[in-house]
């Protein structure tokens, strides 16, 4: 009797994203199974520090709580499966996670190959398990090296920070370092004295009639630099010149081209998309991560639209430039395409390691999947479309006209511009923010003739000092100084924002007194550590152990002997420390008479009885505002609500608490009804555990109707729905109906 046949095992292939893993089983089919183990499934443990330092910092991973289950999912179709593929992202993050999912499915290793996916397409994906390689110990080696040096600075420094500040802050190995910048940018913004100077622009015109401005560039032979000091100076010139002939003298002309800017990287998509799009750094990199692991197109399903999205690459793969080439070619016509495939300059501290961020097609026109995808997602793709397109298209041309008029005593200069020939600026927009003087188009000139002086205009100036930093210079500040990798950047910033050390304010960072009081102290006692130039060459240490196999191990120790003697001296300094950020006041403690102090507490800074801990008396630092009564009553006990302070501003409370705790926004609290069928509670305006605005319905927990956009109380004029979203885009702010999706422009 014949042996049934046995049915055919099925490969496994392991990523980290349920997205991920949607897209790449639409790919492969049924001979394979997909499943995701939703990032990291092993870590050090949350509430020890987790590295054995006598035994050769030796970390202690243990599972994730509430991975429990995806684990033994994973274990079971591991058991089941012909051949494992580890398919996690192609960086030291990924190498990690493949590791520690080889280790926790305890199979054969045999059984288990790694395998990468620059881009989550067809060919990409069938490409890259047709050549399975081993997973990268180095890699893996690399990242355990970085979390075990910020875990032992978290959880050595952070314990040191709280006994001599407040207890609940932290202190991290490079967010330390970023917060440092920004508190000494802050320091030269104070210490700035403006200067005041002065400029004279003169409005011209040809005799034909055609009009144009030159700027004072030389008085009475000297240059004109910031040395106008003051109104009465400018005015004297002024004078002086207005009966004088304006006289050309010189007119140099010269072509000049701009070639375009190379293929985004993790950095400057993170800096374009900041000053384009508005975008936080964790935004971006949120929206980058979606496009990467796949978006449903109608009925092509799931499709990776870029590459990966943490790189420090400028090189992009010839297929990819053959393509673009191509594509140039065919929508631009010959002119617009070089005649060699442009290729640009690798950065000295950059890995090299992926291609820069691209389009996994070029035919994929960002328009012609608007409708597809979300309205950030549009946005991003269109940035890393078009950027990659143009980077291969031929230069701008221009021609620039200088010209020189002799007026007296006095010389001016104007500058012009003429494009020839536009090239990649067909496509993608890369000019500076700002005036330009470049900018204007000058008259067809010739040497020797005058020209009508029609205006002589002096202006006011003050030397500025340096800007505040934002997330896209800020990100552009810690890649040029080496200052973490493109997979830290967002987590750096945000990082920063939720410990309260700085705050956005126009979309710009300011330390918090609190930030600049916790990098006095570190930067007091921990001066080498939490400097620039050695966390830049600690990133290069930690480079070595992936690219030239140092031993991560000695990289530690180097790092751990010099910083466990800061911390030993620092200890011994607490008490002296603490003093330092405390201040006298000639407020008396009413309970004992002593002396009270401002000190610091977890949520700011408070006063405090001198005599501590014999008196525990503390109060506000400012005194409670006296409680203003309302005319709106309690939804739930219908007694008066109250003006009360909370720490993210002013709200409305019942005043029967803590009887009763109801309480709701004192701007957009009681305006709309909740939309759940049967609840009668109103949408209000509340925020998240992290600051974040939301509007949610007053009869929570019993309702939890959530919604991010601020209610409007109109009716939809399509479908009837009783309020309205106020929503913010790119092109001005709109009311969208929550039920019919109708837009109306908001009026002014």
């Amino acid at each position: 009797m014949a042996k049934p046949t046995e049915k055919k095992m099925r490969k496994l292939v392991i990523v980290e994203s349920p997205a991920k893993a949607k897209t790449i089983e639409k790919y492969l089919g049924s001979d394979y199974a997909v499943e995701a183990s939703v990032g990291h499934i092993l870590d050090l443990p949350r509430r020890t520090l987790g590295v054995d330092i006598r035994k050769g910092f030796s970390p202690q991973y243990e599972i994730i709580e509430g991975k429990e289950n995806i684990i033994k999912s994973l274990q079971r179709s591991a058991k089941k499966a012909g051949e494992i593929f580890i398919a996690t992202d192609p960086d030291r993050e990924g190498e990690a996670i493949a590791a520690h999912l080889a280790k926790i499915i305890g199979l054969d290793g045999g059984r288990i190959r790694r395998v990468l996916f620059n881009e989550i397409t067809p060919t990409s994906v069938r490409h890259g398990l047709t050549e399975p390689g081993e997973i990268d110990q180095a890699k893996v080696e690399a990242q355990q090296a970085r979390r075990i040096l910020d875990r032992l600075v978290g959880y050595m420094v952070s314990p040191f920070i709280q006994k001599v500040i407040a207890r609940g802050l932290s202190a991290g190995r490079v967010q330390s370092v970023a917060l440092r910048l920004i508190c000494e940018r802050e320091a030269e913004i104070r210490a700035f004295g403006p200067q005041e100077y002065w400029s004279i622009t003169a409005d011209l015109l040809t005799k034909k009639g055609e009009a144009f401005q030159a700027k004072l560039a030389r008085w009475r032979g000297s240059k004109v630099n910031m040395d106008i000091a003051d109104q009465a100076a400018a005015q004297t010139i002024v004078e002086a010149l207005r009966s004088e002939t304006f006289t050309l003298t010189d007119l140099v002309k010269k072509n000049v081209k701009k070639a375009p800017l190379p293929p985004y990287t993790t950095s400057t998509l993170q800096q374009d998309a900041a000053y384009r799009l508005k975008f936080s750094n964790t935004r971006t990199m949120q929206v980058a991560q979606a496009l990467y692991e796949g978006v449903e197109l109608g009925k092509e399903g799931p499709v990776g639209l870029i590459t990966y999205m943490r790189t420090d690459s400028t090189r992009s793969a010839p297929e990819a430039v053959k393509a673009a080439r191509q594509f140039i070619a065919e929508r631009f016509g010959d002119e617009s395409r070089p005649k060699q495939p442009r290729e640009f300059k690798k950065s000295k501290r950059a890995q090299d390691a992926h291609e820069a961020i691209r389009p996994t097609d070029v035919h994929r026109e960002p328009l012609t999947i608007k409708k597809d995808l979300t309205p950030e997602q549009f946005k991003l793709y269109e940035l890393v479309w078009k950027r990659f397109i143009a980077s291969q298209m031929a230069e701008a041309e221009f021609e620039s006209t200088t010209a020189t008029i002799q007026a007296g005593e006095g010389e001016f200069r104007a500058t012009g511009r003429r494009t020839l020939f536009k090239g990649y600026q067909q496509l993608y927009d890369d000019a500076s923010n700002g005036d330009d003087e470049t900018a204007q188009e000058l008259p067809i000139l010739t040497v020797s003739e005058t020209f009508q002086l029609k205006a002589l205009n002096p202006k006011q100036h003050f030397t500025q000092p340096p800007p505040r930093y934002n997330e896209g210079s800020l990100v552009k500040e810690l890649d040029e100084k080496g200052i973490g990798r493109p997979s830290t950047y967002a987590m750096i910033v945000s990082t920063l924002i939720v410990r309260r050390y700085v705050t956005r304010k126009e979309h710009r960072f300011h330390p918090t007194e609190l930030g600049e009081t916790v990098n006095k102290i570190l930067v007091s006692q921990f001066p080498d550590i939490f400097n620039v130039s050695f966390t830049a060459q600690m990133e290069e240490e930690l480079d070595s152990i992936e690219n030239e196999r140092t031993d991560w191990v000695r990289v530690v120790e180097d790092f751990y002997e010099p910083f466990q003697q800061s911390l030993q001296l620092a200890q011994g300094k607490r008490q002296e420390l603490r003093k330092q950020t405390e201040e006298t006041t000639d407020q008396v403690c009413e309970k004992c008479g002593s002396p009270m102090i401002i000190r610091w507490g977890r949520h700011g800074r408070f006063l405090g009885c001198s005599a501590f801990p014999a008196c525990k008396n503390i109060k506000p630092l400012e005194p409670a505002p006296a409680t203003q009564l309302t005319d709106k009553t309690c939804p739930k006990c219908g007694k008066p609500m109250v003006v009360r302070q909370g720490p993210h501003g002013k709200f409305l409370g019942c005043s029967g608490y803590p009887g009763c705790k109801t309480i709701v926004s004192l701007e957009q609290g009681e305006q709309v009804d909740c939309p759940r069928p049967g609840c009668t509670g109103k949408v209000s305006q509340r925020r998240s555990k992290k600051g974040r605005v939301f509007w949610g319905c007053s009869n929570y927990p019993k309702c939890d109707f959530v919604s991010w956009y601020r209610p409007i109380l109109e009716p939809c004029g399509d479908c009837g729905h009783p309020y309205m979203d106020e929503r913010t885009t790119k092109a001005g702010i709109f009311k969208v109906c929550p039920k019919c999706k109708a837009k109306v422009a908001k009026e002014a």
